[in-house]
């Protein structure tokens, strides 16, 4: 017993579930978790948390929509590590003194955030750049936070945040993104992959890469000076058309989405700089993903909402996501039904694609459809381009952008002989099946003159009419029970049957007693029914 409590101790697990635990009783957790509360919990419990609780805000599909946008508030600058614990890193990294590379590294850093710091530093060919620094220990502090948060979600009430949403999964999916984004060397892979596929982009550029001065811990890359994408002062005194630069910025954000499947997942101003006439994207640390089956279903229902159909739009999401249980393509369909009146008869130019797309996911999560990890990442890069929109260039529209770039892509991609081919074997087999109308027709017809004709119904009813059909069939069989009961012992009671119980037969006294208990167990199911209900 000792030797366990010595090992927890020394793991700093005592110390921090006290942290915790006076947080969560200052919050009074016990209560129920509201999106306000889980922000003002994570920001008390520092710097970990605050990162854990922003890549909690991009699983839109796991956490419902009104606690991940109270999660996006969150601000991660923290306080700056010391400059001494910055050079141990480095030089741990390098295995040598940081002087033996760099001519000088500025000690007051260009940013602070939970997982690293950034500083200026000229290297010894006098190239200006700038170190990526992690933090030291946070590898280990954020893999001892996350175990005590399995912890704590036992400890939650039934009545939370818990009976909406698999917190355990949560928790195990933060870790995973937590640790791609403590590795360098991917974020390194990323700029590499991003900058790859938009060379050829004139208006696009990403930083140079230090590759050789990159390691799990440290990376290296150009500085970039310029102008931040929100400074429309600057923008404008510089010659700069800040329609021209919107245009741009979401002609390329689609194709990143569309085109190459991998795009920038957290496209805020901080990460977008101009310079010399380019856009220059930056901090590749979170990135995300679609295959080319996510980027053709995706297509599938931008057209549509553009043509306002239904079926396509119900089409693109059964196929992009994977239902939890049985599917009710009846209530999808209203669902999304509903979603079109929302937006059917807006201009195409007016609709805000952030805003269909939280929605769309909404109705998924509704109807119970896992969504793909990429689609949850593009509506918060959505969410972030929209915002930069607005600011430098309200008047654009980013769907109207979308809608152009998938219509001309797909007279782009489209394979001319292939769809011909495809078309032609269509026609044919439609051909061939509709010489067969007549004849069927006429069986149709001689089956229903021989009184043969049988109409076979797959009925579908919904989770409130099934539920609704199971309590009436079982309130009529206990009824049926009460009903029986009554009558029996009644005439039991008429008779001098012995053994007697208060002048009467006791088997008749013993019918009344068990028609009595269910009549009460009917009255007090009942009356939790209607609760629950409300």
């Amino acid at each position: 017993m000792n030797t366990k409590s010595e090992k927890i101790r020394s793991n700093g697990y005592g110390e921090r579930l006290k942290e915790i635990t006076a947080v969560l009783h200052k919050h009074a957790i016990t209560r129920g978790v509201s999106p306000e509360k889980l922000r003002m919990i994570l920001e008390d419990l520092g710097p970990t948390y605050i990162k854990l609780g922003q890549i909690m805000s991009l699983r839109s599909d796991i956490l419902p929509k009104r606690y991940c946008d109270e999660l996006m508030k969150l601000c991660s600058d923290v306080a700056p590590m010391p400059f001494d614990q910055v050079v141990d890193v480095i030089q741990d990294a390098f295995g040598c003194p940081w002087q033996e590379e760099f001519q000088s590294i500025e000690e007051k850093p260009l940013g602070s955030a939970s997982i690293a710091q950034v500083h200026r530093a000229v290297m010894k060919s006098g190239e200006q750049v700038v170190i990526k620094v992690q933090r030291k220990g946070i590898y280990r502090t954020m893999a001892r936070d996350i175990g005590l948060m399995h912890k704590v979600v036992r400890l939650l009430p039934p009545v939370s945040i818990k009976e909406m949403v698999d917190l355990d999964l949560v928790l195990d999916e933060l870790w995973k993104v937590t640790q791609e984004e403590m590795n360098f060397l991917t974020e390194a892979a990323n700029m590499e992959e991003f900058h790859r596929k938009n060379r050829d982009v004139a208006f696009v550029d990403t930083p140079v890469l230090y590759r050789e001065y990159t390691t799990p811990h440290v990376l290296v890359m150009e500085y970039i000076d310029g102008f931040s994408i929100d400074d429309k002062e600057q923008l404008k005194k510089n010659g700069y058309d800040l329609n021209e630069v919107g245009s741009k910025l979401i002609d390329n954000f689609i194709k990143q989405v569309m085109v190459d499947g991998f795009f920038h997942a957290d496209p805020h101003p901080g990460n977008l700089r101009v310079r010399d006439g380019k856009i220059v994207w930056i901090d590749m640390g979170m990135m995300g993903r679609l295959s080319e089956h996510d980027r053709e279903e995706i297509s599938r229902a931008i057209q549509g909402i553009a043509l306002n159909d239904i079926g396509m739009i119900q089409d693109a999401v059964l196929a992009l996501g994977e239902f939890r249980g049985k599917p009710d393509q009846s209530k999808l369909f209203e669902d999304i039904r509903n979603l079109m009146a929302k937006y059917g008869a807006e201009d195409l130019g007016n609709i805000d694609i952030a805003e269909i797309m939280q929605d769309l996911m909404e109705v998924m999560k509704e109807n119970k459809i896992t969504m793909p990890h990429g689609l949850t990442m593009l509506a918060r890069g959505l969410t972030h381009i929209e915002g930069v929109l607005a600011d430098i260039s309200p008047e654009i529209n980013m769907m109207e952008i979308a809608s152009a770039r998938v219509r001309s892509q797909m007279f782009e991609d489209m394979d001319w002989k292939k769809e011909l081919k495809s078309g032609g074997k269509t026609l044919y087999r439609s051909f061939r099946k509709a010489i067969d109308i007549p004849t069927l027709l006429a069986d149709i017809l001689q089956g229903h003159m021989k009184g043969q004709t049988r109409v076979n119904l797959d009925l579908h009813a919904g989770d409130d009419l099934s539920n609704l059909l199971r309590r009436v069939t079982r309130n009529i069989v206990m009824g049926l029970w009460v009903m029986a009961l009554l009558i029996s012992s009644s005439i039991i009671c008429t008779t001098d049957m012995k053994p007697k119980f208060l002048g009467i037969p006791a088997l008749g006294a013993f019918g009344y007693f068990i028609a009595v208990i269910i009549v009460f167990y009917v009255f007090i199911k009942h009356i939790l029914s209607k609760r629950h209900q409300r």
